[in-house]
């Protein structure tokens, strides 16, 4: 996306430019999308902003949403932002937000424009805090972090028959989830409130936790942190080719307790 500044109106946090509607033609490598742009089948290299699977789906055929870069120098003009399992040509298809970098800048703007307002109204928000050994999200009103997670590895959502899908390995990757959660707990010895934020860029009916080869010392992490008061938010955001709103938000602390 543009490295132009999102702006806010009203409840829709605005993208610099709208998006572009493409279709995905295939991935050859983790970081390339090759997608037709304009419908005439000629293939444009896009990059794509996140390196892993993106839930179990074979992307080739799905439409995507592209946003364009103004850099010149860039090799690929194009980020692929979205993909929509909805059947191709769909007149106002959902959209599956890809772009994890891009969140955090969401988030922001949530925080600062008081679109959360179960989690938190705020006054002042900070950005890359230290807490520890690490760096969370955001420290806001000095007295309450945030940390920022969005899931990719499993899609809630319901596919059709076009939709072809490949097995998903099973998760291995965990050890900044462990360490993050750790310090967002220790970090209430001297901060009033501690927020794990699992974002995503569709309406996730439920944030459900992804059995993986480390699932055993994770829930432990997360159990204890939320024993020491972390407090654990999921955030749907609703995208489309003008900006990006926030759908819902609810509580799941309750449901990490031991």
């Amino acid at each position: 996306m543009s490295t132009a500044a999102l702006t806010t109106q009203g409840d829709t946090i605005v993208f610099p430019e709208p998006l572009i509607r493409a279709r995905i033609v295939r991935r050859p490598n983790r970081f390339i999308i090759d997608a037709d742009v304009d419908g005439t089948g000629n293939e444009t290299a896009c990059h794509c902003p996140t390196t892993g699977r993106i839930g179990n789906l074979v992307l080739d055929g799905l439409d995507c949403l592209l946003s364009r870069s103004r850099n010149p120098a860039r090799k690929t003009p194009y980020t692929v932002e979205a993909v929509s399992v909805d059947a191709p040509g769909t007149g106002r298809p959902a959209w599956i937000g890809i772009n994890q970098s891009a969140v955090n800048r969401y988030v922001e703007q949530a925080l600062v424009h008081h679109l959360l307002p179960k989690i938190v109204t705020a006054h002042t928000v900070l950005r890359e805090q230290p807490l520890g050994s690490s760096r969370l999200d955001f420290l806001v009103d000095d007295d309450t972090y945030v940390e920022v997670k969005t899931p990719l590895d499993n899609l809630q959502v319901a596919l059709g028959d076009h939709v072809r899908t490949r097995p998903s390995p099973p998760l291995a990757s965990t050890d900044r989830l462990v360490k993050h959660i750790g310090e967002l707990g220790r970090g209430l010895k001297a901060h009033q409130r501690a927020v794990l934020l699992v974002c995503f860029l569709y309406d996730n009916p439920g944030f459900q936790v992804r059995p993986s080869s480390h699932h055993d010392e994770v829930r432990a992490s997360v159990a204890q942190a939320v024993q020491d008061g972390v407090e654990i938010w999921q955030v749907n955001f609703r995208l489309d080719t003008t900006g990006v709103r926030v759908a819902r938000h609810r509580d799941l602390t309750g449901r990490f307790r031991s």
